[in-house]
């Protein structure tokens, strides 16, 4: 999106761009939940989430690069409905309530709910769908607390942003040229200390607040997309 608004043409750097910085957030992450990914526990549930993306996200992986990417209009229609998605399912289940017997901590999450989260977080290989919205609400869904399905959130998009950026890096890497370094250099470092304090900053919000906020963002952000697109 902010390509398009800039009028940057989409270029095989272009792309390649968009994946290191990706990855340079993922790092954030690592930095953060360093003990958490290290513990073999976690490790399985993370193994278990990830299946299920993997292979829904490999094997439509040429179509989306191919046709959905690209689509400006498919991202605004995604941003506005998933933030209606955000708004009508925060009003559910602030009605329903939060299930005090599961969802204490990462330990409690079953293996089960981890594969359904990795079926939630498939949803995302759609542009403008949000990968940490998607398996949030679907961690709610299954009955665990905030905090904890946000905490797994985060730690499952190591392992599934690693994947996803690695293999368009290994598509794309021939494309990099020696003077092209230092621009990957400072998106790579803007996006790691932007993506450590907004990891920061969400999980303290989580903690007071719901997501409605965030669905109002997403539409209001659809509507101006929509706007651009008129």
């Amino acid at each position: 999106i902010s390509s398009k608004l800039m009028g940057i043409t989409a270029t095989d750097f272009t792309k390649t761009f968009e994946i290191v910085i990706q990855l340079g957030a993922i790092l954030a992450v690592v930095i953060l939940y360093f003990k958490q990914l290290l513990q073999w526990g976690n490790i399985k549930k993370l193994i278990a989430a990830f299946i299920p993306t993997a292979l829904i996200g490999f094997g439509l992986y040429k179509i989306v690069k191919s046709f959905l990417m690209e689509s400006l209009p498919l991202i605004t229609g995604a941003l506005l409905i998933g933030g209606l998605i955000l708004i009508i399912f925060e009003t559910w289940h602030k009605g329903k309530g939060e299930k005090k017997e599961s969802g204490n901590g990462l330990a409690d999450i079953s293996y089960r709910q981890c594969f359904y989260i990795g079926l939630f977080q498939a949803l995302a290989i759609v542009p403008g769908v949000s990968r940490s919205a998607a398996t949030i609400i679907g961690g709610l869904a299954l009955g665990l607390k905030r905090r904890t399905i946000v905490e797994f959130s985060f730690l499952l998009a190591v392992p599934t942003m690693i994947a996803a950026s690695g293999w368009d890096l290994l598509q794309s890497a021939n494309n990099i040229s020696s003077d092209q370094i230092g621009v990957l250099a400072i998106g790579f470092i803007t996006a790691f200390i932007i993506g450590g304090l907004s990891v920061k900053f969400f999980l303290k919000y989580i903690q007071k607040y719901s997501f409605t906020l965030f669905g109002i963002y997403r539409i209001i952000i659809g509507l101006l997309l929509l706007l651009f697109l008129l």
